[in-house]
């Protein structure tokens, strides 16, 4: 029989060992966490003040803003305490919690992105009807139910995390709080946490990974049969660009850790991979957006242009 601990606090693993390296780490992260909250915290305001901006795409799309926030807020703050800590310890509540957010965060953006996908797929595919099709009513209803579904994601996760008896050493081989990392721990048979893990973040996953390629294969089909003008498929597609930009660089990270098998010599490359998209990715979200999106950065300059002028008067 295993001697089971009576777990109050975990302690994480730093993202160096190296000592000279942890101010490094520090100010690059700090960096990396400031542009994301103000490059999503831009497009959200100009989303939410801009009338020109007030349809489908751009209320998604504020959803996903608001999300990066959200979703690289649950483990950066920690991992820059950490750095600058001796001591990397998370409470058993704290490490339960994050685990929750960071899931049900996941799931709403890997959902998310099926929604905005959708989205470009009724209005390329079926324009007369956009604005029938995409009311507002349904677009709020389509956000609603994704973040409630994926909120019940998580807490699937963490109520059976939570649930388990811990025996082994608390040390965490990672520098946030996470299901794969958290078994190596645990005491006894941990099959239906890693089948709930495979199947469930699979599920979620890949439907709405499936979802996506299947309307990109409905448009491109569209435009190539009805549409046999080049420059009519260039700029339809154009306007796909930005989205599918963020869909690989969100599930690329996402497939790599989660629909491989767990294993004691993947955890370090499931670190360097969780960085792309728990800080990463949040960041160049906005980038690509606005960078990519005329109209974007024409509210942009309208926006703080206007709140310049006031400011020199």
């Amino acid at each position: 029989m295993e001697n089971v601990t009576t777990v109050n606090e975990f302690l994480l693993l730093s993202l160096t060992s190296v000592q000279e390296l942890k101010p490094v780490f520090f100010v690059m992260f700090l960096i990396i966490y400031l542009i994301n909250l103000v490059g999503n915290g831009a497009i959200l305001m100009i989303v939410i003040l801009e009338p020109k901006l007030h349809s489908p795409m751009y209320f998604f799309l504020g959803n996903l803003s608001c999300l990066d926030i959200c979703y690289s807020s649950v483990t950066l703050p920690k991992v820059l305490m950490n750095l600058l800590s001796t001591r990397r310890a998370i409470s058993f509540l704290g490490c339960i919690t994050q685990l929750h957010f960071f899931h049900f965060l996941g799931s709403t953006e890997a959902t998310l992105l099926a929604l905005m996908a959708f989205d470009r797929f009724v209005a390329i595919c079926n324009p007369l009807r956009y604005t029938v099709i995409m009311n507002p009513q349904l677009c709020v209803l389509l956000a609603a139910v994704t973040w409630f579904i994926s909120f019940f994601n998580g807490l699937t996760h963490s109520v059976m995390t939570a649930r388990l008896d811990f025996c082994h050493s608390l040390k965490i081989n990672h520098f946030f709080c996470d299901v794969k990392p958290l078994l190596e721990l645990a005491c006894g048979n941990t099959e239906l946490n890693q089948w709930i893990l495979s199947i469930v973040t699979g599920s979620v996953s890949m439907g709405a990974f499936f979802l996506i390629l299947l309307s990109y294969f409905y448009i491109i089909g569209f435009l190539v049969l009805k549409n046999r003008s080049c420059r009519i498929l260039h700029k339809a597609l154009s306007t796909c660009a930005s989205h599918f930009m963020v869909v690989c660089l969100f599930y690329g990270p996402v497939g790599f850790t989660y629909i491989r098998p767990a294993s004691a010599t993947s955890m370090s490359e499931d670190q360097t991979v969780a960085i792309i998209y728990s800080a990463v990715t949040p960041v160049l979200n906005p980038l690509i957006y606005t960078l990519r999106n005329k109209e974007v950065m024409l509210a942009l300059k309208k926006i703080f242009g206007r709140k310049l002028f006031k400011n020199c008067h």
